[in-house]
């Protein structure tokens, strides 16, 4: 039996009012929900809050302890535990996410778009950590606070200086270091000695210390002050293949961005697909490589540092000068990331302080942190000292990503030194 057009609209919309007519908001949620902030996303955030009220049930008192943080932000409270699942994540209308994450962003914070952006409070019992597999985790948005990107000193020229010449470190081999602390977040405790940091070298080798440097007390008067800026786009990708760039610079405006294998259209400000770029000089190798790169890594600009999290089933694999500096390995250094790890590559503050400390030994010395400034990264195949690609040229697919608020910051400071005594060139 054929039906018209019209009874066929007639029949989904009285449908559809018979679905609304029966749809329910028990009076816990529709409570809770009151003291959502934001304006987006009112179902995704009711079928949230439903899905927690579930879990609190079970437990006595736990709404109530809820509420009482929700109504009161600025006295203490309990700990509101639900109990964690096996990847840590809670799915909520086919969106998966951290359980913590998902309800500051529906109390407190709208904008927040991962971990690395939260800090658990001292009193808090029962924290989320990657490091710690603990059976609950508390989701009270008020047992949490954001990280903050940290006000950077300003770097301080001086005038007329006699600074003595460029110093380097000496005795140092580059090494391959694999990176097994899972999920590592801007909360886990690093070491700046080899014997006792999550990295593990295939050959150890004795690593020289930096000299110390005779820093002068200056007053501003007698000097430049140059401050740090943050950058609208804070950083900036290339895309390689091989020796050959492909493609245009992606410009990171969000503070997450995913580099992935997939193919989408080119005007998502938080995703630089790699799938749909092409190259007509393409070998079998990169075809292969390329299929393997999958969900690809994530990068995180969050309080002043970058983390870059392997998302893909094949291992990452990363040089970056400020990393290495802080872990006192060789500046060229490249160290693995498997499948579901992070590592921190590049901290704001620790390159503030080289910068200041460079500032004191010259203007070669100063420009040598340019390199610190640009970390590569090759997906599926890796390079260095264990590999028989000894550069990052020789690998398949990799990219470099170029820190912009570094870079302007240190553009800055060279043109307020004035001119070098020797020439830079490309063998300085």
């Amino acid at each position: 039996m054929e039906v018209d057009e019209f009874d066929s609209g007639r029949s989904s919309s009285t449908i559809s009012s018979i679905n609304s007519l029966f749809s329910f908001t028990s009076p816990a949620v529709k409570k809770l929900l009151g003291w959502k902030q934001g304006d987006e996303e009112e179902k995704w955030a009711e079928k949230a809050v439903d899905a927690l009220v579930k879990k609190l049930k079970k437990t006595k008192g736990a709404i109530e302890e809820l509420e009482r943080a929700l109504s009161c932000p600025g006295q203490p409270s309990k700990c509101v535990t639900i109990p964690r699942s096996l990847d840590g994540r809670l799915q909520v209308s086919h969106r998966k996410s951290l359980p913590h994450v998902i309800y500051c962003r529906v109390w407190r914070w709208p904008d927040l778009q991962t971990h690395h952006e939260l800090k658990p409070l001292d009193h808090c019992q029962f924290p989320f950590s990657t490091q710690n597999k603990q059976k609950d985790v508390c989701i009270n948005p008020y047992h949490y606070k954001r990280v903050e990107s940290p006000v950077l000193p300003p770097v301080l020229v001086p005038r007329q200086s006699q600074l003595p010449p460029m110093m380097f470190r000496q005795g140092q081999m580059p090494e391959n270091l694999q990176y097994n602390n899972y999920n590592q977040g801007p909360n886990s405790p690093s070491s700046s000695s080899p014997p006792s940091s999550p990295f593990q070298s295939s050959s150890i080798s004795e690593l020289g210390s930096s000299p110390g440097l005779d820093e002068k007390a200056m007053s501003p008067a007698s000097g430049t002050q140059v401050l740090y800026q943050e950058q609208a786009s804070w950083a900036s990708i290339a895309y390689y293949e091989l020796n050959s760039r492909v493609g245009e610079l992606f410009h990171c405006q969000s503070p997450v961005v995913v580099v992935d294998g997939f193919t989408h259209p080119s005007n998502n400000l938080n995703r630089f697909c790699l799938g749909q770029l092409s190259n007509v000089n393409r070998n079998q190798t990169i075809e292969n490589t390329r299929r393997h790169i999958g969900r690809g890594i994530q990068l995180h600009y969050i309080g002043g540092e970058v983390y870059a999290e392997c998302l893909s089933d094949s291992a990452v694999f990363v040089q970056s000068r400020n990393c290495n500096h802080h872990h006192n390995f060789h500046p060229l250094t490249v160290c693995k990331i498997p499948a579901g790890c992070s590592l921190r590559i590049f901290n704001n503050q620790q390159f503030a302080t080289l910068l200041t400390e460079s500032v004191n030994s010259g203007y070669e010395a100063v420009f040598e942190l340019t390199k610190m400034c640009t970390i590569r990264m090759s997906f599926v195949k890796g390079w260095g000292a264990e590999y028989h690609r000894q550069d990052v040229t020789s690998t398949p697919c990799w990219i470099e990503i170029h820190l912009n608020g570094p870079l302007q910051w240190l553009d800055k400071v060279l043109c307020a030194m004035g001119s070098p005594r020797n020439a830079i060139s490309s063998v300085s």
